[in-house]
């Protein structure tokens, strides 16, 4: 397959999020802000594409009765360089995303990957669907968090949008604000392709 084909196909036709419905839980977590969605789907990408790599390397000595167990082995390795990465550089966003970076590891988005395609496909198009992929998980994170910091603090990035005077509808970055924010994303996406 061309890698542009495999590329585009994670960010719409087969979205982790929002066709495949992968990936909730940290979609439904630590996306309370922009900086959060970001973070959570550049660290996710990140392993998905060295786990992606490595896993078709190797995928032809691989025993088929221990491949899972040595997919999650290499997984985990790139999880811990995140998670290691990010405490060092960037210790604000590894303490906001918390827990939820170290279970990348069980991320059904990048297990599933690596199982329907890496282990499969050679390694160009393991890279492009680990990009987009990667890419369409990030950007549905980032609308979420958008919306959600927009009207939950009403701000952007940390930067206030609506001024001193807005009442912040708080529920937004509690737990029902992400269920609402996704479920309004879906609804809308879903109309989208009706109206086509």
């Amino acid at each position: 397959m061309a890698f542009g084909k495999e590329f585009a196909k994670g960010i719409l036709k087969e979205n982790p999020i929002l066709v495949i419905a992968l990936g909730m839980c940290p979609t439904l977590a630590v996306t309370t802000s922009v900086e959060n969605g970001l973070g959570m789907g550049i660290a996710a990408s990140f392993v998905l594409l060295g786990s992606n790599i490595i896993i078709s390397l190797i995928r032809k000595f691989v025993p088929d009765a221990i491949r899972i167990p040595i997919f999650i082995t290499v997984i985990a390795t790139f999880v811990t360089i995140v998670k290691l990465v990010m405490a060092a550089y960037t210790p604000a966003l590894s303490k906001a995303l918390g827990i939820f970076i170290p279970l990348i590891v069980v991320n059904c988005i990048i297990l599933g990957r690596a199982e329907a395609f890496a282990s499969k496909h050679n390694v160009v198009d393991s890279i492009a669907d680990a990009i987009g992929m990667g890419v369409g998980f990030t950007i549905v994170l980032v609308i979420i968090g958008a919306f959600r910091e927009l009207l939950g603090s009403g701000t952007i990035l940390g930067r206030s949008i609506f001024g001193a005077s807005y009442q912040p509808a708080l529920l937004m970055i509690l737990p029902p604000g992400g269920f609402l924010s996704l479920g309004l994303l879906l609804m809308f996406i879903q109309w989208c392709k009706k109206e086509k």
